[in-house]
């Protein structure tokens, strides 16, 4: 069996009921929650601030992988930290000094890692591919749940699981992004480690069927 992690992502969940929903996830056998950080300037799109981080983090039971999509995000390390986040992903395109984000980001405890857009060439990670955790390829445009796998992406994949490979580095592939029960296989062969997945299980009739499924897929 394939040991894949799925990491539900909260940016489709009910924010009206948002308590119960992580109560959900609480119970799934997911690996971690995602949240979403959007700032409405390096992505078209606002989402939650630190006061509702650490409102998620006082009930949810799974370690938190804080995606930060905005600008200058080494203002903030600290906060983030403070508010409960575990993993830390910062976006390759807003860091002038990817290193030293890096090492910052596990000097205060947590997990580093950094995400491409479509459109940015995987191969501009070799010189921090060793100090990361996991490197995060979004498979759609960000700044919005729900959207259509980019097909583009498998090339991305293969060539960043080669990359690590060579390295015999134990950096994890994420994925975020269009991921369904019948795609998630074809990604696991491609070598993918972590799906963020939102709208395929907060759009379900059985979210927990959903994410158990996700997980035990070969």
């Amino acid at each position: 069996m394939s040991k894949h992690l799925v990491f539900p992502s909260i940016l489709t969940a009910d924010f009206l009921h948002l308590a119960d929903e992580i109560d959900m996830v609480n119970r799934s056998e997911a690996d971690m929650l995602h949240l979403d950080i959007m700032d409405g300037v390096y992505v078209p799109n606002l989402t939650i601030g630190f006061p509702v981080i650490r409102q998620i983090r006082s009930v949810s039971q799974k370690p938190l992988d804080v995606h930060l999509m905005i600008v200058d995000p080494d203002r903030y390390l600290d906060a983030y930290r403070d508010a409960g986040a575990d993993w830390l992903t910062v976006h390759y395109e807003t860091c002038p000094h990817l290193h030293r984000t890096i090492q910052r980001i596990r000097e205060l405890g947590m997990k580093p890692a950094v995400s491409v857009n479509p459109s940015t060439d995987v191969s501009l990670l070799g010189p921090v591919l060793g100090d990361l955790n996991m490197v995060l390829v979004m498979t759609v445009n960000p700044g919005f749940g729900g959207q259509t796998f980019i097909e583009a992406s498998w090339d991305k994949i293969k060539k960043l699981r080669q990359m690590i490979d060579e390295k015999n580095g134990n950096t994890l592939i994420q994925v975020d992004g269009g991921v369904t029960e019948e795609n998630i296989g074809d990604l696991i062969a491609a070598g993918v480690d972590v799906f963020v997945v939102g709208n395929t299980i907060f759009s379900a009739d059985d979210p927990l069927q959903v994410i158990r499924n996700l997980k035990t897929h070969p």
